[in-house]
């Protein structure tokens, strides 16, 4: 197995008008302290500011908060702008108040994991960590 030493970069964003930024904070904060280096963009971003942030920034995943609801509407936009700019490698991880009958839809656009209201902040970093090593290995 291929060693890689850097540390993860996320960057973790708020896409929509949704302005509860409080569980992407603790989000943000628990994967620095996990070793990972974390960029966040701060709320109401546009799919076009996270894209190019996330390209800007060179980063392998993409953590997105969404507490709005608007989840359906902004997903694919984003999802289609990374495929646009080369980015389909990203790893993408979706928190926020999803409903169960939405998310194969968006496992099926390329959102790689959702994470609710229940979902420990361990859960997410393994689940990172994780997808790192399987395209490590690949």
């Amino acid at each position: 197995m291929v060693q890689d030493s850097h540390p993860i970069r996320v960057l973790v964003a708020k896409p929509g008008l949704d302005g509860h930024d409080r569980g992407a904070k603790v989000i943000a904060r628990a994967l620095r302290d996990a070793g990972m280096e974390v960029i966040y963009t701060g709320i109401r971003q546009t799919p076009e500011m996270i894209v190019q942030a996330a390209l800007q920034e060179d980063v392998e995943v993409l953590g997105l908060s969404i507490l709005s609801g608007a989840h359906m509407e902004l997903m694919p936009e984003i999802m289609n702008r990374l495929k646009e700019e080369g980015m389909s490698d990203v790893l993408v991880v979706l928190g926020g108040i999803i409903p169960e009958e939405d998310r194969q839809p968006l496992a099926d656009m390329g959102i790689d994991a959702v994470f609710g209201p229940g979902a420990s902040t361990q859960q997410i970093i393994d689940y990172i960590q994780a997808g790192k090593r399987e395209a490590l290995a690949s």
